[in-house]
């Protein structure tokens, strides 16, 4: 019998497989690219929430999880994917230096905020009231790491890429049974994709679209990411990854004119030198209301269990929470309470 079944190979899925494998479980993973938010995801890794000047929840906790976990797989799979470069923050008037050296003096930011103001001067951007630079952050390649780990687990016929068949799914005392296989325990990390499925739909999942451009800009020299009202990631050989709208009403992962057009002209008040625009991708986040992940057991089937809600803090929150549905499947450990899917005590689940 295997011990997990793991439907979706995201951040969330990915998370889970491997430290069910780093603990000698044995699994499946099913996979078919009908969500691609982990693809197209910006990728940054941030413990401060900049527009309020506030520290993420469990940030350091979360920072100290991410930078073991990347660096494992980055030596599991041969590939660069953290990037550890600081975060600059840029400030737009004396009022924000202010506020800025008022967060960095607090006790619980100021392992995450650098004392003082960087003018560092780059060619194409100016910032006259200098930068806040954030520590501890960083992106990691989504794009290349589902590429690589998914290729590990097909290589090691682990990974099964096909639509997953709710209905094929028999639910009996002492296992999951689907295609013929038996399971002790079905993960369910389907980001989005969870309103289609029967066992966990009723979960508040609300889902946030964002675009993003690559863009080529030869004369933009800026070797941080640079946060304003979008980012900017420096990818190499002229290359930018800039982003991101939030569309709470449009739930499609197509890319639009008028999801372009507001990072060009966002991006046209931050920089001042010519760009191309190379790429333009689009994906659905799985967002949560009160900004939560949703992970747990579903009340009627004990072997049923979701991996999902990391909205647009994947790269952070997926090894955390992946750590801890393990923890509490594995060892019994409880869930946050603040995460736990048993928060919806409204939901009638017949």
């Amino acid at each position: 019998m295997t011990d997990y079944l793991i439907i979706g190979s995201g951040l969330a899925g990915i998370a889970f497989a491997e430290l069910a494998l780093q603990s000698n479980k044995t699994i499946k993973v099913y996979e078919n690219h009908s969500q691609n938010s982990s693809t197209i995801a910006g990728g940054l890794y941030n413990p401060v929430i900049l527009k309020r000047f506030s520290e993420v929840w469990k940030s350091q906790e979360q920072i100290d999880i991410v930078n073991h976990f990347y660096a494992r797989l980055e030596a599991k799979l041969s590939v660069a994917l953290d990037f550890k470069i600081p975060i600059y923050r840029r400030l737009y008037s004396v009022a924000e230096q202010n506020d800025w050296f008022v967060a960095s003096d607090k006790p619980n930011l100021a392992p995450f905020l650098s004392t003082s103001i960087n003018y560092n001067q780059y060619n194409g951007i100016d910032s006259p009231f200098g930068f806040g630079e954030v520590l501890q952050s960083g992106y990691v390649d989504t794009a290349m790491l589902l590429k690589k780990y998914q290729h590990y687990l097909f290589e090691k016929e682990l990974l099964v890429f096909e639509t997953f068949e709710y209905g094929q799914l028999a639910i009996e005392s002492t296992q999951i049974v689907y295609q013929g296989a038996s399971y002790k325990h079905v993960i369910f990390a389907e980001g989005f994709g969870l309103h289609s499925n029967p066992y966990f739909s009723r979960l508040p999942l609300d889902g946030t679209k964002g675009e993003l451009l690559i863009i080529k800009a030869p004369n933009l020299a800026v070797d941080v990411i640079v946060q304003s009202s979008v980012f900017i990631i420096p990818l190499g050989n002229h290359l930018f990854k800039v982003g991101a709208t939030y569309n709470w009403e449009d739930k499609t992962a197509i890319p639009t004119e008028e999801g372009k057009k507001e990072l060009v002209d966002k991006l046209r008040e931050l920089i001042h030198c010519d760009f191309e625009v190379v790429e333009h991708l689009a994906g659905v986040r799985p967002t949560v209301k009160d900004r939560k992940p949703m992970i747990g057991t579903h009340p009627k089937y004990a072997r049923l269990h979701v991996l999902n809600g990391m909205g647009t803090r994947g790269v952070m929150l997926a090894p955390a929470m992946a750590k801890d549905l393990f923890e509490h499947l594995e060892f019994g450990k409880p869930i946050d309470p603040t995460v736990d899917i048993k928060r919806y005590k409204k939901i009638s689940w017949d």
